[in-house]
């Protein structure tokens, strides 16, 4: 795959670890400060809120200038807003109002790094060689984000809550090294004054003139907005429901990251074997049931066992979808047009999410998981027979050029 994948890597699987980290320690420093719902829930919303704000704004500067210089940038001032908050609690400075004004400033950052990083692939590696490039990636932040980093997270803050920071901002210091050992070809850049308004907007014509991309982009939104309001009360679901307790959720989530790194490890055998199309269709279907399995359960194994199931769905089709677009979209919009992507990845789970605690007022805590399989199972009809051409959109690309 080539010295600069291997450096890309090498910085995903260290930055996936600090973000990890942070995963388990915000919300108990958070915690830690207030027991005020409200600051809780504003915590978390800090950290979603920036890709809404400045998202588009990160696919143009992407675009615009040398992207391994924005990653390492960017990651050094994330590592100087965690020393700030070290410092701020080894010196018994932090309050709430710290707390939340460094969450949302590592949010900012974090669009930058993100949608700039995802643009350096395309750029470093061969297109038939993205698929496993990406699953690759991916089991690098199964593994450290969401099974071994929480972990180490929540073992540190209970030695002392400035520990698992000081982690984090040595992660950070470290991926922004192994992003700078990386060479890239320069981008083509277009003659004559450039506009940021006038960039969004061709991000937006050529995501809305490509059919392919444009059916991939809306169906993420769609099943993004189904999938948020189910999981919006899985916490609830797992202790009510199932009465399995706070140890059950942690038990459901982590059964899920064990599917994902299954689907991941698997995913060179699976897309030599089987098409794409084949492959976005089944994941799809996997996803539609998961929510009608869900409904009907209420025995932890079988809803483990789905679980698992929708894990290993969950990240092929992150990886196939991110493929597909990696594929399709030219090196100097790969920015742009990621980054529209990801806002409908962000906007639908939020659009779900306040759409699923108002079905569960009213329905019950199924009443979300039922809502989510009608509305997959109709997003899934209108659009199965577009799946065929999603899974070539690079083909139609070429088409259209």
């Amino acid at each position: 795959m080539g010295t600069p994948f291997r450096w890309l890597v090498g910085s995903a699987w260290v930055g996936n670890l600090g973000d990890g980290v942070a995963l388990a320690a915000g919300p108990l420093l958070v915690a830690s400060q207030t027991s005020d719902p409200f600051l809780v829930a504003m915590a978390g919303l800090l950290q979603r809120l920036p890709w809404l704000l400045f998202g588009l704004h990160a696919g143009v500067l992407a675009d615009r200038v040398d992207r391994r210089l924005v990653v390492v940038v960017v990651d050094l001032i994330r590592a100087g807003v965690v020393a700030v908050l070290v410092a701020a609690l080894l010196t018994d400075a932090v309050n709430v109002p710290v707390v939340l004004g460094a969450m949302f400033l590592f949010g900012v950052a974090e669009v930058f790094v993100d949608t700039t990083t995802a643009t350096l692939m395309p750029m470093v590696v061969a297109k038939p060689d993205l698929g496993i490039g990406n699953a690759r990636m991916m089991t690098a932040g199964i593994t450290m984000n969401q099974l071994v980093g929480p972990a180490v997270g929540a073992a540190l803050f209970a030695a002392g809550t400035a520990w698992p920071f000081v982690v984090q901002a040595v992660c950070l210091l470290l991926g922004a090294l192994l992003i700078s050992r990386m060479v890239v070809p320069p981008l083509p850049r277009p003659e004559g004054p450039r506009h940021v308004g006038r960039d969004i907007a061709e991000g937006f014509r050529w995501t809305w003139g490509n059919p392919a991309v444009r059916t991939l982009t809306l169906t993420i939104v769609t099943f993004n907005v189904t999938y948020g309001a189910a999981w919006s009360v899985l916490v609830l679901y797992a202790t009510e429901r199932l009465d399995m307790g706070p140890i059950g959720f942690g038990l459901l989530t982590t059964v899920g990251a064990l599917g994902g790194l299954l689907g991941t490890a698997g995913y060179d055998w699976l897309e030599r074997h089987v098409s794409l199309a084949s492959i976005m269709r089944v994941g799809l279907v996997i996803e539609t049931f998961t929510h009608l399995g869900l409904a009907l359960t209420t025995t932890p194994w079988v809803a483990m066992a789905i679980m698992f199931a929708f894990g290993a769905h969950a990240f092929v089709w992150g990886t196939t979808s991110r493929t597909v677009r990696m594929r399709a979209v030219p090196a100097e919009l790969q920015g742009r047009v990621g980054s529209l992507y990801s806002i409908g990845v962000f906007g639908g789970i939020v659009a779900g999410q306040a759409l699923g605690g108002v079905i569960a007022r009213v329905w019950g805590i199924t009443g979300p998981f039922w809502f989510a399989f009608v509305g997959s199972a109709v997003i899934l009809a209108l659009i199965w027979r577009e799946l065929a051409h999603i899974a070539h959109a690079d083909e139609e690309a070429l088409a259209i050029g």
